[in-house]
């Protein structure tokens, strides 16, 4: 639907004289050219300057910063199912996660530095693998047969499929699957807060005001809280540490085959993009609350 067709069709002939009046009145096709060009970056300029997350957080249109609390929800019944699908899916892969790593060893890492490659058992990674992929691939089907179960399906689902490739490599490679399956996973406790927040407060009650239900109150400080805790401790502190991990690899790889075109190759720019786009979001997030305070 453009939104200009319904007036074209009511007014055709009156654009039609007026055409022919600018072209007696000497327009040429190269300024009737310039004309649709900037119709078009008037139509389109609005959508190339939103801010992806405006998803999940309340914007100031005019000023562009992040406001208190979160976007009022609407009922959706495609998103809601959407959301409610994930909340449910992600908790079984949380809990396979948890069940491949010694967590003795992780608590003393600190203490005995043992590496977090000693950590992990793996002793149900096939189970864990398989639900991973069947989870990334039923969300992309949904995504694809019904988009407006998301606000921003394309980028959701180039993610999607990112993932989907960049988790094949440990498949074959069983001393990587540490890094590209368990402790790479850790950022789905960060999604299932970020979807949380959308489900559990759908009002959009910022969670630090004073005078909400007790109830609400202790839900949405929770939500909130372990939001922002999980999103720094995976997003901004696990996968850089990941990223200088495989780049290590890649250069024993690189020195025992005699050449830089190995699976390092592969991982470290795929790795590499998910941590420019975790330290973009998490640039655009701090960036519009410090413009706010």
């Amino acid at each position: 639907f453009h939104p200009y067709s319904s007036m074209e069709e009511v007014n055709g002939n009156d654009n039609t004289s007026i055409a022919s009046t600018a072209e007696r009145q000497g327009s040429t096709p190269l300024r009737r050219l310039g004309s649709r060009r900037r119709q078009r970056e008037n139509l389109v300029s609005p959508s190339k300057r939103r801010l992806l997350i405006e998803d999940h957080y309340r914007v100031d249109a005019t000023r562009r910063v992040v406001l208190p609390g979160v976007p009022k929800h609407e009922a959706h019944g495609a998103r809601d199912a959407h959301d409610f699908f994930n909340l449910v899916v992600l908790i079984p892969l949380l809990v396979l996660n948890i069940m491949n790593w010694n967590w003795d060893i992780l608590g003393g890492m600190p203490e005995n530095k043992k590496s977090l490659e000693n950590a992990w058992t793996g002793e149900w990674f096939y189970v864990f693998y398989l639900y991973c992929q069947f989870y990334f691939v039923a969300d992309l089907i949904w995504i694809v047969l019904i988009p407006n179960c998301v606000r921003s399906p394309t980028t959701i689902m180039q993610h999607h499929v990112f993932t989907i490739f960049y988790m094949l490599v440990p498949l074959f490679f069983p001393k990587l699957r540490f890094v590209m399956v368990g402790a790479f996973r850790s950022v789905d406790f960060n999604t299932w807060f970020l979807i949380s927040r959308r489900v559990f407060n759908k009002q959009g009650f910022p969670p630090w005001i004073i005078g909400l239900p007790m109830i609400i109150s202790i839900r949405v400080k929770i939500i909130s809280i372990l939001f922002y805790a999980t999103w720094i401790v995976t997003r901004c502190i696990i996968y850089p540490i990941l990223l200088v991990d495989l780049i290590e690899r890649w250069q024993v790889r690189t020195a025992l085959l005699k050449t830089p075109f190995n699976v390092g190759a592969i991982i470290v720019p795929l790795h590499s993009c998910f941590v420019v786009l975790n330290f973009k979001w998490s640039y655009d997030l701090l960036w519009s609350k410090i413009r706010y305070w």
